[in-house]
């Protein structure tokens, strides 16, 4: 939006700095400072919103004892990181991009899916809220209807974009020598499975102070620099190809969503870090997740999400291998699940586990960029 109201006037004289608009990095910093200083500003009112009206945490009393002294501890605060990352974008990325508008739709749909869990919960009074089967419902509706204009239509999507979407990009091997052409049915199957199991994935995270909000700033960031690449232009000369990945040169606009994100988090986790002041709820990880499994989608990087969202992909592993085996048996693979209690159990202390989850979050990140080399 502030480029198209401020970029043209970089012709008047004693205006011509405004031509720094045209730069999606300028416009990635720009809005990675909104995000953070909307959220980290309006959090200590927030939160006192929050506890006026007694939106506290509901814990389960089977989950592990150090979680207890966490009940009541203002939830829903995703609402606010929602609303900060939602207006970043609209302020400083291309309102009329294709990609920036599917993955804020689905960010924003996931986002009332979570509104509408927490609500329940926090009126219920215990962490039932609303029943898993309505849930995924709406998550695979939502998805399904942006995936299937995605792969199926043809209106106003890029010519590059047109040409390889129903293409999966694998990690590590050349984009151009290696593709895989999927069906256009079975592609939009598996990309909202993508989005869906993103978001899950992400929700399932978040049962520590920090714990989900840390490698989601990481995946969004590194998601940034692959958004970015695909894009770049550089004297007529595809970054994208050089590298043998998909270039898509509308998707660099989604860096600044990406950015907004970081930014977001960063001013979230100020008030999340432990002990936590403020609870993300569902409204915040489905929709985070949400955002991410989009922009995997869009920037053609489903394949590599599985190695850079590895934390969460080992967390929503360990529910259903936790879930199944005792199904079978009738015993448990681990103490606890998801795994970050299973280490909880073993007696690791809280900020132990959340710092060691973030490190393997950086790792695998520097993997997942290793990939754009190794090809």
């Amino acid at each position: 939006m502030i480029y198209y109201l401020l970029y043209p006037l970089h012709t008047i004289d004693g205006l011509s700095f405004l031509n720094v608009l045209r730069y999606v990095p300028f416009r990635a910093l720009a809005a990675t400072m909104t995000a953070l200083l909307l959220s980290f500003g309006l959090y200590p009112w927030f939160i006192r919103r929050l506890q006026k009206k007694q939106i506290g945490q509901v814990v389960r009393t089977s989950g592990p004892e150090t979680h207890l002294s966490k009940a009541g501890t203002p939830t829903m605060g995703g609402a606010l990181m929602l609303l900060a990352l939602l207006l970043s974008t609209a302020l400083w990325a291309a309102p009329d991009n294709v990609f920036v508008m599917v993955v804020m739709i689905i960010t924003a749909g996931y986002g009332v899916i979570g509104y509408i869990d927490d609500a329940a919960k926090v009126r219920k009074k215990n962490t039932g809220g609303l029943p898993g089967r309505y849930k995924l419902l709406f998550q695979f509706s939502l998805a399904f209807l942006v995936c299937g204009w995605l792969y199926l239509g043809s209106e106003g999507l890029p010519a590059d974009w047109l040409a390889i979407r129903t293409r999966l990009s694998v990690p590590f091997l050349a984009f151009e020598r290696y593709p895989i052409e999927l069906p256009a049915w079975l592609y939009v199957a598996f990309a909202a499975f993508v989005i869906v199991a993103m978001s899950n994935a992400v929700n399932l995270t978040d049962g520590l102070d920090g714990l989900a909000i840390g490698p989601v700033m990481i995946n969004a960031g590194t998601y940034a620099l692959l958004a970015y690449i695909g894009g770049a232009v550089f004297f007529g000369y595809s970054l994208a190809e050089y590298l043998h990945i998909p270039s898509i040169e509308s998707a660099s606009e989604l860096t600044i969503f990406c950015a907004s994100i970081v930014g977001v988090g960063f001013g979230f986790l100020w008030y999340n870090t432990y002990p936590a002041q403020v609870f993300m709820g569902d409204v915040g990880s489905l929709a985070l997740g949400g955002a991410l499994g989009s922009v995997a989608v869009v920037t053609k990087n489903e394949l590599l999400s599985v190695l850079l969202g590895g934390i969460f992909f080992v967390e929503a592993v360990s529910v259903i291998v936790q879930v199944g085996y005792f199904k079978l048996t009738g015993k448990r693979v681990f103490l606890m699940a998801p795994i970050h209690h299973h280490f909880e159990k073993k007696g690791w202390p809280e900020p132990r586990v959340i710092v060691r989850f973030w490190i393997i979050a950086v790792m695998l990140a520097i993997a997942s960029l290793a990939s754009l080399k190794l090809r």
